[in-house]
């Protein structure tokens, strides 16, 4: 279990400038979290702080008990929690096949990366051999990124708006890919996201505004609260039980 406690995050300077206040958040096993909100709300910011990116200003940050708050992201990376990128980056000179197994390294015999590509809907066929260049669309590299993160059998897995860049239909693939691994992956998945496809697939939704956590709740009590109240967008009271409305939160 992840665990963040009284948690707040500073931007130095002069004046300072709080970005998170005060988060206090449990991320349980096999679990998909979604981490929805209005822009500039605090969301990449929390992402970053769980992989080591930033360290926050107060706070603790537990992974199974253990204290994690001042470690590295490499020693983060070692523990098993692991961060995927709006955009990931592109190798050129690299095959598919060698990126996976790059990634597996640490459990090569375990880790077959053709059914890696098959879980998240690529032909091993098509793919093994094409260089991670811009020759791959962005739901391709995509999908490839969340197949390197599951050749980790990570712990905790952030993805920060994975449906960014890309059309719908490869958007409709990438949200079967998340269906796809929470079944079959013990992995627990915190995935910050404006889409109601993408939060339909959570077990729990979180949505953040200034900096605080608004809201917490099971996927269906927070989209029943949103839907159910479409009408009253111009207010940040109407939505009963989320105190967010529908333009805020998408």
């Amino acid at each position: 279990m992840l665990e963040l406690q009284s948690l707040s995050l500073e931007i130095e300077g002069s004046k300072g400038f709080e970005i998170l206040k005060n988060i206090n958040l449990q991320f349980h096993e096999k679990k998909i979290y979604v981490i929805t909100g209005p822009n500039g709300g605090g969301k990449s910011s929390l992402a970053k702080v769980i992989m080591g990116v930033y360290h926050p200003t107060q706070g603790n940050i537990l992974l199974d008990g253990q204290e994690i708050t001042t470690t590295t992201i490499t020693d983060r990376a070692r523990m098993g929690i692991g961060y995927a990128f709006q955009s990931p980056p592109r190798f050129k000179g690299i095959k598919v096949k060698e990126l996976l197994t790059m990634a597996a390294s640490h459990n090569p015999e375990k880790v077959n990366i053709c059914d890696l590509l098959y879980d998240v809907g690529l032909c091993a066929q098509d793919y093994l051999n094409r260089d991670v260049d811009s020759s791959l669309s962005g739901g391709e590299m995509k999908r490839i990124e969340i197949a390197t993160v599951l050749a980790r059998n990570l712990k905790i897995a952030v993805f920060d708006e994975p449906e960014a860049g890309i059309d719908l239909w490869s958007f409709q693939k990438l949200a079967e890919t998340f269906r796809n691994i929470h079944e079959k992956y013990d992995t627990t998945i915190i995935i910050i996201s404006h889409q109601e496809r993408i939060m339909e697939l959570a077990d729990e939704i979180i949505i953040m505004s200034n900096g605080t956590i608004s809201a917490q709740s099971e996927r269906d009590i927070i989209l029943a609260g949103i839907l159910s109240n479409e009408a009253c967008a111009c207010s940040t009271k109407c939505v009963k039980g989320v105190g967010q409305n529908v333009e805020c939160v998408r």
